[in-house]
C-alpha cells in the first residue's frame, strides 16, 4: 500500500472538500493538521510517503529536504505555482511536481475585509462592545480618497475595480505596468514615489521575486502620508517587516496584514503586539470554493499519476 500525506490541513477539512475514496484503495491517506518547520522533523514525518499534497507555500521543499525523501514520487501543490518548492531539484531526483487550479476572488475579498476593518477599527470596536464599552474610535472615509494599487495583475485589477465602486481615485504602479494596461482597467499609472506619497490606502498585489523582495522598505514607508494605510495580502517579504514595525510604533501609518516573513507567525513576533494593525493568518485563499478546487484537483492529480495519465505539471 502506497501512502499519501496531506500537509498543513489546519482546519482538518481536506476530507470534506474532496472525495479521497477514488485513490484510497491504492493509497493510505494521512492528513496532518499541524505545521512542521524543522527539516529533520519534516523528513522524519514524510520519509514513509510516496505522495505529498502541499497546501500552497505553508511547507517548503528545498533541495536539501527533497534529497532526504527517497520514497517521494509525486508532490502536488495547490495552485499553479509554488515558490517554496525547488522544482528543478525535484526533477533531477525523479519527483513529479504538479499543481491545481484555484479560485481567484478570495484574496480580493480578504483585501477589502482588511481595508474596511482597518479604516473603521472593527477589531477594536468589536472588543469594546463585548467588554461592555461603546464607540471608542473615529473611522476613516474611503470615498474621495486615493487607492494605490501596487501590482495591477489579475488580483490588483479586481481590487482596483472595487475601489472605484467605493468612489476612490485609483492609481497604480509596478515595474512592468504600462499606460495602456492602466487605461484598460480605468486607473492612472503613476510612479512608485507618487503613489506612496498620495495614496490613502496602499495595497500590494505582486509576486514575490528577487525584484520585489524588500520593495517597500524604510524609505518607501517614510514617503507615505500621515494616517495612510498599508495592506499586504501578497507575500510578507515584499515589505520590510522590521521597518514596518518601526513605522507602526511611530504612529504615522496603519496596516492590514495577511502575510508575514515567517508563517505561522511566531508567538513572540513584534507584529502581534504592534499598534494600529489588523492581522489575519494568511486567509486570502482560505475559502470554501477555493478549497473545493484545491482538494478536488489534488485528488484528480494523484489518480492521474497512479493511472499514468497526464498531470497538471508546473514549471
Amino acid at each position: 500500500m502506497h501512502r499519501i500525506a496531506v500537509l498543513d490541513d489546519y482546519q482538518s477539512v481536506a476530507a470534506t472538500y474532496a472525495d479521497w475514496s477514488t485513490v484510497a484503495e491504492q493509497l493510505d491517506v494521512v492528513e496532518f493538521a499541524d505545521h512542521v518547520a524543522d527539516d529533520d522533523a519534516l523528513v522524519a514525518r514524510l520519509e514513509p510517503f510516496d505522495v505529498v499534497v502541499a497546501m500552497r507555500e505553508r511547507t517548503a521543499f528545498p533541495r536539501r529536504v527533497l534529497e532526504r525523501l527517497p520514497n517521494l514520487r509525486l508532490l502536488v501543490t495547490t495552485g499553479r505555482k509554488n515558490a517554496s518548492i525547488d522544482v528543478a531539484a525535484a526533477g533531477e531526483l525523479g519527483i513529479t511536481v504538479c499543481g491545481t487550479d484555484s479560485h481567484p476572488t478570495g484574496p480580493v475579498e480578504l483585501t477589502w475585509a482588511l481595508i474596511l476593518a482597518t479604516a473603521r477599527h472593527v477589531p477594536q470596536e468589536d472588543a469594546s462592545v463585548r467588554a461592555g464599552g461603546w464607540q471608542e474610535t473615529v473611522g476613516t472615509d474611503l470615498a474621495g480618497g486615493v487607492l494605490g494599487v501596487v501590482g495591477l495583475g489579475r488580483l490588483g485589477e479586481r481590487v482596483a475595480k472595487v475601489g472605484q465602486a467605493f468612489g476612490m481615485d485609483v492609481v497604480a504602479w509596478s515595474q512592468n505596468l504600462t499606460y495602456e494596461r492602466a487605461a484598460e482597467v480605468g486607473v492612472r499609472k503613476v510612479e512608485k514615489e507618487e503613489l506612496l506619497r498620495t495614496a490613502d490606502v496602499v495595497t500590494v498585489h505582486l509576486v514575490l521575486s528577487d525584484r520585489t523582495r524588500g520593495l517597500i522598505g524604510r524609505d518607501e514607508l517614510a514617503l507615505m502620508k500621515a494616517g495612510a494605510m498599508l495592506v499586504n495580502t501578497s507575500r510578507g517579504p515584499i515589505v520590510d517587516e522590521a521597518a514596518l514595525v518601526e513605522a507602526l510604533h511611530d504612529g504615522r501609518i496603519t496596516a492590514g496584514l495577511d502575510v508575514f516573513d515567517t508563517e505561522p507567525l511566531p508567538a513572540d513576533h513584534p507584529l502581534r503586539t504592534a499598534p494600529r494593525t489588523v492581522l489575519a493568518p494568511h486567509l486570502g485563499y482560505v475559502t470554501e470554493q477555493t478549497y473545493e478546487v484545491f482538494y478536488r484537483h489534488a485528488v484528480e492529480d494523484v489518480a492521474a499519476f497512479l493511472a499514468g495519465a497526464p498531470l497538471r505539471v508546473i514549471a
